[in-house]
């Protein structure tokens, strides 16, 4: 039996995602990672400098449409203001070592050396990598990029890169999702904000305009797929379930790989570390978690 055969609950998918996102997530927010990114040169008056650096670092010095491409729910307006600049700043290579100190001191604060150095936090990176490197990367680009990085050995940071490759994994899929649903960058945004998931003024950091926002929601609702006022009609809320549906789908193979006994210790032994750093207060209350992508 392959594991393209096995089946996995869409719950259980949902329920591992939401335990791994923080902790790939909180190294865009915490106090060590802006340290990291400021000795790196990068201005750290605002999160995005830093975010474009840290998450597309693994692509190599990419340019605007690559990038954009990869993050699709941003506007490529917006990607043009920090890439290609970031290069310019540091080189990839020195953004990923610093990243990587980053979720060293971000852990070590928020989990403690006791837990890092705990049987059950290396039990779980060890779980989570087994998980990973069955995450198929043939066209996702961010999970691919990811996945060709060094291993740390250090069992805390193990766990960050396997949360992060599954995290991206999970996204590169999400975008096929909404592909497959006709719904473009911003139309994407527009939909997620009609169904109640998130206000749009949370959006608002995507850099798209009132004018493209509006032109997207006329094409919606061109489609049935929302009302004039810009709530989601009895189609348009099928269409997003249909879309999170596929995207849980689509990150179902690690976990069918990694197996339901597994899969379960696992989400017990994370139980602690999600606890810990969505106690801190570090991640936003606004987190858009619901698309796949902050």
């Amino acid at each position: 039996m392959t594991v393209e055969t096995l089946t996995v609950e869409p719950g259980r998918v949902r329920q591992m995602w939401h335990l791994l996102e923080p902790l790939h997530s909180v190294t865009y927010y915490a106090p060590e990672a802006f340290d990291e990114a400021a000795a790196l040169g990068y201005d750290v008056g605002e999160r995005w400098p830093s975010y474009f650096a840290w998450r597309a670092a693994a692509l190599g010095p990419v340019g605007v449409e690559r990038v954009a491409s990869a993050f699709y729910t941003f506007s490529p307006a917006k990607v043009a203001r920090y890439v290609p600049a970031a290069w310019a700043v540091a080189d990839p290579a020195d953004v990923l070592a610093a990243r990587l100190r980053a979720a060293d001191r971000v852990y070590r604060t928020l989990l403690g050396d006791e837990v890092l150095a705990s049987p059950g936090l290396a039990e779980a990176a060890a779980l989570a990598r087994r998980a990973a490197g069955a995450a198929a990367t043939g066209g996702r680009p961010l999970a691919a990029a990811h996945a060709e990085l060094p291993w740390s050995e250090v069992p805390h940071l193990a766990l960050w890169q396997a949360a992060t490759i599954l995290r991206e994994h999970r996204g590169d899929g999400h975008l096929v999702a909404l592909l497959a649903a006709g719904l473009d960058p911003v139309e994407s945004l527009v939909s997620f904000a009609a169904v109640g998931a998130a206000a749009e003024a949370v959006f608002a950091g995507r850099g798209w305009t009132e004018g493209e926002w509006s032109a997207a929601r006329e094409r919606l609702a061109a489609r049935g797929l929302v009302h004039p006022d810009g709530t989601a009609t009895e189609a348009g809320r099928a269409l997003r379930g249909e879309v999170e549906l596929r995207t849980d789908e689509l990150a179902a193979a690690p976990w069918a790989a990694l197996g339901p006994e597994a899969t379960a210790r696992l989400a017990d032994l994370l139980g602690g570390p999600w606890l810990a750093i969505i106690g801190s207060g570090l991640l936003p209350s606004e987190n858009t978690l619901g698309i796949g992508r902050i």
